[in-house]
């Protein structure tokens, strides 16, 4: 650590603990104000504008029934955002977050509506359990439209979401060659498959995962078990944390995708908040390899940037709370005695 770095840190800490409150009594947001302006390096941050993009793509391995949902609700769900009436586009009204909806790599024929960006690489990926995902053209292609998404706009926050069918799955065998863990142990239930469905899910993987060695790097492990919108959002998160924003990921598939960025870019993960502990199997995992402790736990497991979204509140508090708030000597407030 520099010296200018030390000393932005201690001051950073003297204007959290100089604020109108007991040293420490607003927690974990503390924590958060901080990490914020260490992504900043301003002692007061501004976290004002949020963008939410979500990724779609389809996986080849949606064909052996590794999710509870056909593989046509990833196409349906697409066109779902697009009209508004998906859970992400509600919360981000109600927060005032743009939303922007990007094909990635969607079954079938291309969908043509003006609102829908096309990044495709294919229709959809290769059935991994069987065989690469997609080539190395199409994983350095699909990371090269997630860095050039991840520089636009001027907005202080960047939430990452996905659709696609099958991408626990994917999620889950790009994780366990990241971690060198068996797969076995990141598989959960995905979209809400009973008992038995997870079984047979497990056992899929398992027999995919013996086709690559026990670790990847994340570039080879996108290419054999990864998605277009997983590739594609790992290429967003690394050039909007050198672009300076704040990065809020959101649940598993995000979180892994996260994982991939760090190995892409190091340092990159600097930028990142991780906004919520899912509850698919494998994200406590995840999250535990990434030292990371997330802000919300609610039980959720729907994906689409969903939990980025409820977190971006947080965010936008705790940035407001070191720039705004009084301190002792600004409010001609007693200090402790």
């Amino acid at each position: 650590m520099t010296t200018t770095q030390a000393d932005f840190l201690r001051a950073l800490q003297t204007a959290i603990d100089s604020k109108t409150k007991p040293v420490g009594a607003l927690g974990r947001i503390e924590q958060l104000a901080a990490r914020i302006a260490r992504i900043q390096h301003a002692l007061k941050p501004v976290a004002e504008t949020c963008r939410l993009t979500i990724f779609a793509g389809d996986h080849g391995m949606a064909c052996h029934g590794v999710s509870a949902y056909p593989q046509d609700v990833t196409r349906q769900m697409v066109l779902n955002f697009l009209s508004g009436g998906a859970a992400a586009n509600v919360f981000a009204r109600t927060l005032g977050v743009d939303v922007q909806v990007i094909d990635c790599g969607v079954a079938g024929e291309p969908i043509r509506a003006p609102a829908l960006r096309s990044c495709r690489i294919a229709a959809g990926t290769e059935n991994a359990i069987e065989r690469p995902a997609m080539d190395a053209g199409q994983c350095q292609a699909a990371l090269a439209n997630g860095r050039m998404i991840g520089l636009e706009g001027e907005h202080h926050a960047a939430c990452f979401g996905e659709m696609g069918i099958g991408n626990t799955s994917s999620a889950s065998l790009i994780a366990a060659k990241l971690l060198g863990a068996p797969v076995g142990d990141l598989v959960g239930r995905g979209t809400g498959l009973e008992p038995d469905g997870v079984s047979r899910k497990r056992a899929l993987l398992e027999n995919a995962a013996l086709r690559t060695p026990d670790r990847l790097t994340a570039t080879d492990a996108l290419i054999e078990y990864g998605g277009f919108e997983i590739a594609t959002m790992a290429g967003a998160m690394t050039s909007a944390a050198e672009a300076g924003k704040i990065v809020i990921v959101d649940g598993f598939i995000a979180t892994v995708a996260a994982l991939c960025a760090r190995d892409l870019s190091p340092g990159c993960e600097q930028n990142f908040i991780y906004a919520h502990r899912s509850a698919e199997a494998g994200h406590t995992k995840v999250l535990e390899a990434l030292g990371a402790e997330p802000l919300l736990d609610l039980d959720m497991r729907l994906g689409e940037g969903t939990g980025a979204l409820l977190a971006w509140p947080l965010v936008k508090a705790a940035a407001a709370m070191l720039r705004e708030m009084a301190s002792f000597d600004s409010a001609g407030v007693s200090g402790p005695a």
